[in-house]
């Protein structure tokens, strides 16, 4: 195994974790990941239409869309842990990491909560029905980011935070563990954490919240795990292909677990079947050709489906809601042909507001990530 350089000595490296080496085949840009983003939030939107596709030949696959969720734990997981390790000894680390984190995730965050709380109910309602919603609204809880770890019941619209809190509250606690670990300590660290959440649904299921983050961290810990691994376990790439198959294997025997009946290890299982599906991306990439898999995952429209994913996660539910009284009802006594067409209107509108906040509210903030680049 190639050694870990040292981090350079000086007064912004004290207490750095020993830079990791990572493997020079591995790219630099995944195009294949945006792919898998797509393929993601489209799973999540179908899911969240499923009453609407009941009798169609859709049913049976997209009641499981809800998994969408895991495979993007597995992408934060494995992207969020291999910038913590390739900074190395970067100066002023956690202020320009904390502050990328940042403007990814609160700015569309908040718009959802001003759309929610103040836009539409002034719209719709006036503003006495405006001031009744934000006095009930339970507002620290949901500044704090900890929505996930209270018995409360949120409003559809803002129910899909309850994986932001989660994403918050795992980069607030691992990164200060991933930067100093030492790298194979880091990795114990990771598979221990992908242990706990299995077992906690087990036996202390009952005693969390539905949303608690220690009962979801199975596809974080996989991706934060195959992160660590490719930086420290420099295994030929043959390897790396046997332990995707074996990865893709144990996803399949999730999804046949989870048809015949669920267990507390299912996410588990259906975790590792993604980061086979990570693995692949990552290796079809790197061949001197990409894959089928690879030129699949990248077609352009599920690329930008993929691009536009966040806001398009955080904002559905609420453009699904705003739709109700303009399309439902109308389309409603048609049966099966009507429910279809509230399915692609949805789909349509919920896409197009993505797109519109993506390129006039997410892309510039996003631009401001330049002052914050790591060295």
């Amino acid at each position: 195994m190639a050694s870990a350089a040292t981090a350079a000595v000086g007064a912004d490296s004290v207490s750095i974790t020993p830079v990791v080496v990572r493997p020079a085949w591995l790219p630099e840009f995944i195009p294949a990941f945006d792919g898998l983003r797509g393929v993601a939030i489209l799973a999540v939107l179908l899911y969240h239409c499923h009453p609407r596709l009941q009798g169609t030949f859709l049913e049976p696959f997209i009641i499981w869309g809800w998994s969408g969720v895991s495979l993007f734990f597995v992408l934060s997981g494995f992207l969020i842990t291999g910038i913590i390790l390739d900074s190395g000894s970067s100066p002023r680390f956690y202020s320009n990491f904390f502050a990328r984190r940042f403007l990814r995730i609160w700015p569309v965050y908040w718009l959802l909560l001003f759309l929610f709380y103040f836009f539409f109910p002034f719209l719709f309602s006036g503003y006495r029905w405006m001031f009744h919603g934000i006095a009930a609204a339970p507002w620290l809880i949901l500044l704090l980011f900890v929505q996930n770890l209270w018995p409360i019941s949120l409003p559809g619209a803002i129910g899909p935070t309850w994986s932001l809190a989660i994403e918050q509250q795992f980069y607030l606690f691992w990164t200060p563990i991933a930067r100093r670990l030492p790298p194979r300590w880091l990795l114990f660290a990771a598979l221990v954490m992908l242990a706990v959440s299995p077992f906690v649904r087990l036996y202390y299921g009952d005693r969390f919240t539905p949303t608690n983050t220690i009962t979801h961290l199975d596809g974080l810990a996989i991706g934060s795990t195959v992160a660590i691994a490719l930086r420290v376990q420099h295994w030929p790439m043959d390897i790396w292909k046997w332990i995707t198959r074996s990865a893709l294997a144990v996803g399949a025997g999730g999804v046949a677990l989870m048809l015949h009946r669920g267990s507390a290890f299912t996410d588990t299982l259906l975790a590792v079947g993604f980061g086979g599906m990570l693995l692949a991306a990552l290796l079809g990439q790197a061949a001197s050709r990409p894959t089928l898999y690879c030129r699949l995952l990248t077609i352009r429209p599920l690329l930008f489906v993929g691009k536009i994913s966040y806001g398009l996660y955080v904002t559905h539910i609420l453009v699904f809601s705003v739709l109700g009284g303009y399309v439902d009802k109308p389309l409603d006594p048609f049966g099966i042909p009507g429910n279809l067409a509230i399915v692609a209107i949805r789909l349509a509108a919920s896409i197009g507001f993505a797109t519109l906040m993506w390129y006039r509210f997410e892309k510039p903030i996003l631009g401001l990530k330049r002052y914050f680049n790591f060295r």
